[in-house]
C-alpha cells in the first residue's frame, strides 16, 4: 500500500531528538516524528505532594498542553484548565514515566514533565512520551549526589499504529490516523514489557490475528526508538540524534 508520504508500512517517519533545547530546564528536549514538534521539558522540585510526604517517594508527572496554532485552525488556549483529551494524555505521559524509575532512589522530590506541542501531524503523546524520558533522564543527571543508575530501571517510548485501508501501519501521521479503521497507541519498555496499549475500532471490529499483528509491529518502532534513546543518553556531548 502507498502510504500518503511514501513511506512501507513498517517504517517510523524521520525521528530527531533534539536535547538541552531549552535554556533554564533540568532537562528539555525537542522531539519531531515527521513535522510533529513536541518540547519536553523536566524540572526537579525538592518536595512532593502532601499525600507522598514522608514516605521516601518521589513522585513523576506531566503536564501536555497544544500550542493555538500547532494545527491547522487555531485551538483557543485552555485557561479554564486541560480539556478532557489533554488530562487523558498527561496522565498517560505520567503513567508510563513512573512504570521506569524507582521512586525510592529518587528521593522526597517531583519531576514535572511538561509537554509542548509546536506542531501536530498525529502521533502527539506517543512523541511526548519519547522525548519526555529522554528529558527526565538528564534532568535526574542534575541532581547533586544522586545515582541516576539506580533510579532508572528501564527507558519507555511509545508509538502508534493501525490499520489504514486495510493494512498495518506503523507511525500514523494525521490522515492515516483520521481515516483508520483500527488505530493504537503502544508504550513499551526498553526491556520490550507493555507499560499502556490503548486501541479502539473506528469502523469495524478486529480480531486476534489483527490485534497481534500490530503489537509486533510495535515492537519494530519502540526497538528503534529505543535505540535512539540509548544513544542520546551514552552521548552526553552531543545534542541532535536522528533516526
Amino acid at each position: 500500500m502507498a502510504r500518503p508520504d511514501g513511506r512501507v508500512s513498517d517504517q517510523l517517519r524521520p525521528v530527531v531528538l533534539t536535547r538541552d533545547f531549552l535554556l533554564h530546564p533540568e532537562g528539555s528536549v525537542l522531539v519531531e516524528f515527521g513535522v510533529t514538534k513536541v518540547i519536553c521539558t523536566a524540572s526537579v522540585e525538592e518536595r512532593v505532594p502532601q499525600f507522598l510526604k514522608g514516605q521516601g517517594l518521589g513522585w513523576v508527572t506531566a503536564e501536555y498542553a497544544m500550542l493555538p496554532r500547532s494545527t491547522n485552525t487555531r485551538t483557543s488556549r485552555e485557561n479554564r484548565g486541560p480539556s478532557g483529551r489533554s488530562q487523558e494524555i498527561q496522565r498517560l505521559v505520567g503513567r508510563a514515566l513512573r512504570a521506569v524509575f524507582e521512586r525510592r532512589k529518587l528521593g522526597e522530590r517531583t519531576i514535572w514533565v511538561d509537554c509542548d506541542v509546536m506542531q501536530a501531524d498525529g502521533g502527539t503523546r506517543t512523541a511526548a512520551i519519547t522525548g519526555a524520558f529522554v528529558a527526565v533522564a538528564d534532568a535526574l543527571g542534575k541532581i547533586p549526589g544522586l545515582d541516576v543508575s539506580a533510579v532508572i530501571r528501564d527507558s519507555v517510548a511509545a508509538i502508534s499504529v493501525g490499520i489504514v485501508a486495510g493494512e498495518p501501519v506503523l507511525d500514523l501521521n494525521y490522515i492515516e490516523d483520521s481515516s483508520a479503521e483500527v488505530d493504537m497507541n503502544i508504550v513499551m519498555t526498553g526491556r520490550g514489557e507493555f507499560v499502556e496499549v490503548q486501541g479502539t475500532a473506528e469502523q469495524v471490529a478486529f480480531g486476534r490475528d489483527r490485534l497481534d499483528a500490530l503489537l509486533a509491529l510495535a515492537e519494530v518502532g519502540i526497538r528503534r526508538l529505543t535505540t535512539l534513546q540509548r544513544l542520546a543518553l551514552d552521548r552526553r556531548d552531543e545534542r541532535i540524534f536522528r533516526l
